[in-house]
């Protein structure tokens, strides 16, 4: 792998994609020239720490970036379009742009395509991160070289960090619920009010009465948990957000 390139132009490339049934292409010059972007390449579509990490927390931060200057979010791997698309579809996310560097030829000459044929992935993008102003690449995380696939410094947080020192990230809420109970639509409408986002889980569909009583030690909803911690319920939740806002 190369060193970092920061102070250098990001690299020439065009990029092949699928849109709808049709096939399309961006530069790099239209991706970058001009605008601020912050870019995440990481080994593989639909592989565990991209999935369940990577991807979803610059989904969440996204609005943070926006606040920060930043025009657009960029997810990239040496992956066809096709793949990407169905996982931009898996992942549920508009906030994140999912770029094919199908050939890896931009990766190439970023100097971080590996060869992964440990994993039976073949040439493959290493994790790292960058800020990209005007077509300047300002600043890159690249993962330590270590065995395996070291997730420590291209996150998003701490790309956010770089950005806006003083930028506070939203906190990470999730509602357990059942249809058609009020309370429920009580909490989740507080959670509007006070702009919060949140992930819905409900009652037999993503989750059985026996998961709530082990995450909660009771079988009541809703029930709200915030960066991990229990809240409680729809009243709970009332006077968490008054101190909150107070």
């Amino acid at each position: 792998m190369s060193k970092s390139m920061e102070g250098s132009r990001v690299p020439d490339a065009t990029f092949k994609l699928r849109r709808g049934s049709a096939w399309a292409q961006v530069t790099s010059r239209e991706l970058f020239d001009g605008r601020n972007v912050v870019v995440f390449s990481l080994p593989g579509a639909f592989t565990p720490t991209c999935s369940s990490t990577h991807v979803p927390r610059y989904h969440q931060l996204a609005p943070a970036f926006r606040a920060a200057g930043i025009d657009e979010i960029v997810c990239m791997s040496v992956n066809d379009a096709f793949v990407m698309n169905e996982w931009q579809a898996q992942q549920g996310t508009d906030r994140v742009t999912f770029i094919p560097d199908g050939s890896g030829e931009f990766t190439r000459q970023m100097g971080l395509l590996v060869d992964r044929s440990d994993l039976g992935f073949g040439m493959r993008s290493w994790r790292y991160s960058m800020l990209v102003r005007n077509g300047v690449i300002e600043k890159m995380f690249i993962e330590p070289q270590e065995p395996g696939d070291p997730f420590k410094v291209s996150d998003a947080d701490t790309m956010l960090r770089h950005i806006n020192p003083r930028a506070v990230a939203p906190p990470s809420i999730a509602v357990l619920s059942r249809p058609g109970c009020p309370h429920c639509a009580r909490a989740k409408e507080a959670l509007r009010s006070a702009g919060l986002e949140y992930e819905e889980l409900v009652l037999n569909r993503d989750y059985r009465n026996a998961a709530l009583l082990a995450f909660a030690g009771t079988g009541s909803v809703p029930q709200v948990f915030i960066d991990g911690a229990r809240i409680g319920g729809a009243d709970d939740l009332q006077a968490w957000l008054a101190r909150r806002s107070g």
